[in-house]
């Protein structure tokens, strides 16, 4: 198992990705990171099968930041820039700067030989303005293969 932590606040733009550092990284080199990305590579690696599955599971403190608009927030996990809609968690502050944990989980299988990008993205839409930005913070990924 691999996990990507990212403790500080961070302003996360929509459609743009949060951040994670390597907490316990994956020494197989099933599961790639370079620090301060929030970009995770997934590789569908060995000999066994004809694809490698894994369980990704997000959990993160999300808001309004100070400044912005109240209404829904959402973040998903996204592959390969897509967002994976199923994964997707919504909350609706009634102020700003009050913050809500989300967790969201997908199984990914990626076939062998191939690699799969994934990251966690701010999916927040705008109901009558532009889309918002969130405050993320202690964000928390963790990659289990199965």
């Amino acid at each position: 198992m691999a996990e990507y932590v990212y403790n500080p606040i961070q302003v996360v733009q929509p459609g743009q990705s949060v951040l994670l550092n390597d907490s316990v990284p994956c020494n197989r080199g099933f599961v790639l990171h370079r620090n301060e990305s929030g970009l995770i590579i997934l590789r569908g690696a060995g000999n066994t099968s004809c694809f490698n599955r894994y369980q990704v599971t997000f959990n993160a403190n999300i808001a309004v930041p100070t400044g912005g608009t109240v209404g829904p927030i959402a973040v998903a996990l996204a592959v390969d820039g897509e967002p994976f809609l199923t994964s997707r968690a919504i909350v609706t502050p009634t102020v700003v700067d009050s913050y809500f944990n989300v967790t969201s989980t997908a199984i990914i299988t990626v076939p062998r030989g191939c690699c799969f990008t994934v990251s966690v993205q701010n999916v927040s839409e705008g109901a009558t303005a532009a889309a918002p930005a969130i405050n993320v913070q202690n964000a928390n990924l963790t990659v289990a293969k199965l």
